[in-house]
């Protein structure tokens, strides 16, 4: 049977979710193969060196640099606070004396006898990983981090802002195409998930942030009103670190455009669990989707599928159109005719048949299709 590998959204009630969690350097995996975790437990942590602040010892107490450390109250590698006395002269007669003190609390890490500077380190800043999603640890990576294998539903989105939050799922859209307002931000939204159904804008945005929502996921979303809302436009590089109080994952494309309603129907069965969102997106090299994360352990081993698309596209797959005349529709593959087949570019490329909803099939490239599992 012939195969297309398509790296397109994926969709899937059941599945098998390996997530990588890495620190940014090296440093101390504390946990196990095997240890049951939480979404919020540490798994990995380490130090990252602090900024460093630059004295001219020399020139503030009128010395030359080799004479400096004659008149340090400090060594190299001590701890310092601020404001103490790091350097100070005798005066005349015990008067007049000039005095250095710390402006920061952290570490002298080194002084200088060519230039008479000491050079003054912040305290290291801890950085930790958590789990993200509640799972088991299936591998370790070596003093960086470890692979958690979990299992529930996987929605992928097409593009996000904002990074990783969890919180309980919330419907708040009453269909796949229905367009939220203002008024549907209620107080019992705040620390929510919610799921807004086609479209959001630039007001809806603004309050629940107010309201204390902690993620959006939506079909559609005008670029205006996004770039309103950040305060910049959104550029080719990858996104997620906004710092604007909320994340929003958005599943269809730019524009008004309905929610999947299968991807509407997976999310609605799952209100009032507990959902992992991260609004993170690179479009370009190292492809990196936005996506939503409800574990389930409830399902069985039997039931469940990896969410690994590289077994490539097969008959009966359901698949979304992604280019014109039918975008954002969806289908069943029902025909991979193995032979190339010239397109209206002149170009020859291999192509499938998806037979869409309404009976009609059509023959499309196969670049011009997204997986959507089960």
């Amino acid at each position: 049977m012939a195969h297309a590998f398509t790296p397109g959204l994926k969709v899937s009630r059941k599945a098998v979710i390996y997530k990588e969690r890495r620190l940014p350097l090296k440093g101390e995996v504390v946990c196990k193969v095997g240890d049951r975790v939480k979404a919020g437990d540490i798994v990995a942590k380490t130090q990252i060196p602090g900024d460093v602040e630059t004295l001219n010892i020399a020139g503030r107490l009128g010395v030359s640099p080799e004479d400096v450390k004659e008149f340090l109250k400090f060594n190299i590698g001590d701890k310092i606070k601020k404001e103490e006395t790091i350097a100070m002269t005798n005066g005349i007669f015990g008067y007049f004396k000039t005095i250095i003190k710390s402006p920061i609390t952290g570490t002298i890490e080194n002084i200088s006898e060519i230039t008479g500077q000491m050079i003054l380190r912040y305290p290291p800043k801890p950085i930790q990983v958590d789990a993200y999603v509640d799972g088991e640890v299936s591998e370790i990576i070596e003093n960086e981090g470890v692979i958690i294998r979990t299992q529930g539903t996987f929605v992928q989105g097409i593009f996000g802002i904002g990074g990783e939050v969890r919180g309980e799922m919330k419907i708040a859209a009453k269909s796949n195409d229905a367009i939220i307002t203002v008024d549907d931000i209620t107080p019992d939204c705040s620390g929510k998930i919610l799921v807004a159904g086609s479209f959001i804008n630039e007001n809806i945005l603004k309050e629940a942030v107010t309201v204390g929502v902690k993620g959006i996921v939506v079909g559609g979303i005008d670029d205006r009103d996004l770039k309103s809302f950040l305060g910049y436009d959104i550029g080719v590089a990858i996104t997620g670190s906004e710092k604007k109080g909320i994340t929003v994952v958005v599943t269809e494309g730019f524009g008004k455009m309905n929610m999947a309603e299968r991807t509407y129907n997976t999310l609605k069965e799952k209100e009032g669990q507990i959902a992992s969102i991260n609004g993170a997106t690179q479009i370009r090299a190292g492809v990196l989707r936005p996506e939503v994360i409800i574990p389930d352990f409830n399902l069985k081993n039997e039931e469940l599928k990896s969410v690994d698309s590289s077994s490539g596209i097969q008959i009966g797959n359901i698949v979304r159109i992604i280019r014109a005349p039918y975008f954002g529709l969806i289908g069943k593959v029902t025909n991979l005719p193995p032979e190339l087949l010239k397109i209206e570019t002149e170009a020859n490329v291999r192509v499938l048949e998806v037979e869409l909803k309404s009976g009609e099939k059509v023959i499309l490239p196969r670049a011009n299709i997204e997986l959507i599992e089960g």
